[in-house]
């Protein structure tokens, strides 16, 4: 399509929906195995015509979930805005095809509310969401972390109003600790908006929320699981086996650092690659196929600066 002109989705989105969706939990809801992600390449220094061509990609494909939050950018709300462009621009037709999450809960701005789970900065945060992304609602609105000075009883009262005022459809949690993430489960359940996802950090090289017993009380909760950061920032992929690129993340100090590229990482890394060859797939690959196969998980979150980028990782769950 040229993304010049009015954007029509493929009429062969769905083609391979027995594959590609996964039920959340015990819900009504269906989602995608591989998510977009709106975490990097979507802010405000990113191009904006790339943005299209992945989103458009995305959902020619059949991948209808995309994440974001309040912060991400940068800078901040810009993801969201660029969301909002891109619901003007293309996506209004497919409003009903889409479920759009964001989040509120790491610093956004200034002084003593702009930060954290209290009921004024979450309904604040998500009023603010709402008119950046051009919505009425969102399909789903995260705690994105425990916040151990506001009363749990604040902070899930207000996510529950934010469902009742029809401001979000479904709720998750992000982050929490275990046991929180219980007492939230019961709260939210006696007020009837029941959780239905947690988010989390999971990957070939972080267990926590296995080790943790995360993964398995929200698949004994009927709650479902998606992960965030599955290649580990980039680790998790070729793109660091035989140096460190001038353009990537760890070449700028940006979440990676050169230490990270141990070698030990480096023989585990060839050992996924030896591994992958055998199966016909990447690094990435293996490693996104290695989470969606853990028992529970619903979804992977990735996210990508390129539409062939984005074609690689959603080959891992088909």
């Amino acid at each position: 399509m040229d993304l010049k002109g009015i954007y029509t989705a493929s009429p062969s989105r769905y083609a391979q929906s027995e594959q590609l969706y996964v039920r959340c939990g015990r819900s009504g809801v269906l989602l995608p195995k591989v998510s977009l992600g709106f975490w990097h390449n979507f802010g405000g220094g990113d191009p904006y015509e790339r943005s299209r061509a992945i989103t458009h990609y995305a959902f020619d494909h059949g991948i209808t979930h995309f994440d974001l939050a309040n912060n991400y950018g940068p800078p901040y709300g810009s993801a969201e805005e660029t969301f909002g462009r891109l619901m003007e621009d293309d996506f209004r037709p497919y409003r009903d095809e889409l479920f759009i999450a964001t989040k509120a809960g790491y610093d956004m701005w200034e002084g003593p509310y702009g930060n954290y789970g209290s009921r004024k900065y979450l309904m604040a945060s998500l009023d603010q969401s709402l008119r950046r992304m051009k919505l009425d609602y969102v399909d789903l609105f995260y705690s994105h972390r425990f916040d151990p000075d506001t009363p749990i009883e604040e902070t899930l009262q207000a996510m529950v109003d934010i469902v009742r005022a029809g401001k979000a459809l479904y709720l998750g949690i992000s982050n929490w600790p275990l046991e929180p993430l219980r007492q939230a489960v019961q709260y939210l359940r006696e007020h009837d908006a029941p959780l239905l996802i947690y988010q989390g950090r999971l990957n070939l090289l972080n267990h926590e929320p296995i080790e943790e017993g995360i993964v398995r009380f929200c698949r004994e909760q009927g709650i479902g699981f998606i992960a965030y950061s599955p290649l580990a920032q980039g680790l998790l992929t070729d793109r660091y086996l035989e140096g460190i690129p001038a353009d990537s993340r760890m070449a700028k100090d940006k979440f990676l650092h050169p230490c990270n590229r141990t070698d030990q990482l480096l023989a585990y890394l060839h050992e996924l690659q030896a591994q992958g060859q055998a199966h016909g797939k990447t690094i990435a690959q293996e490693a996104l196929a290695w989470i969606l196969a853990q028992e529970g998980v619903t979804s992977v979150l990735v996210g990508a600066s390129s539409v062939k980028q984005l074609e690689t990782n959603l080959q891992a769950a088909l």
